[in-house]
């Protein structure tokens, strides 16, 4: 009969991260907390076009403002998409339910 053997995961030493492990975190939580921030800031900008829509004000230099500021914040949620290598931001449109009229002016053909 063989000696049981400590399973081999446990019998390493412990792993310490190099510094570039350590780096490589920081800058992926960094990429998340941006992208978290980018994703409400557009949450927020199109409920925002959404209630004027949905209130019926006929104030169209508000409305030309609320949308600006929605095209900018989706423009700047896109810029971090591709950011991260992903170029299809058909996702992104279906999610947050981006309307044409915001897409349209930031280039974008949805």
């Amino acid at each position: 009969m063989s000696p049981l053997r400590m399973p081999q995961h446990l019998a390493d030493p412990p792993h310490v991260d190099s510094g570039e492990a350590v780096l490589r975190f920081k800058l992926l939580e960094e990429l998340d907390t941006g992208l978290k921030r980018n994703e409400d800031r557009v949450e927020a900008a199109l409920a925002a076009l959404r209630r004027h829509d949905a209130e019926g004000r006929h104030d169209p230099d508000l409305r030309s403002r609320l949308l600006e500021h929605a095209a900018d914040a989706v423009w700047s949620l896109f810029v971090q998409h591709e950011a991260c290598d992903c170029a299809d931001h058909d996702e992104l449109v279906r999610r947050y339910g981006i309307p044409p009229e915001v897409t349209a002016r930031i280039g974008a053909a949805h």
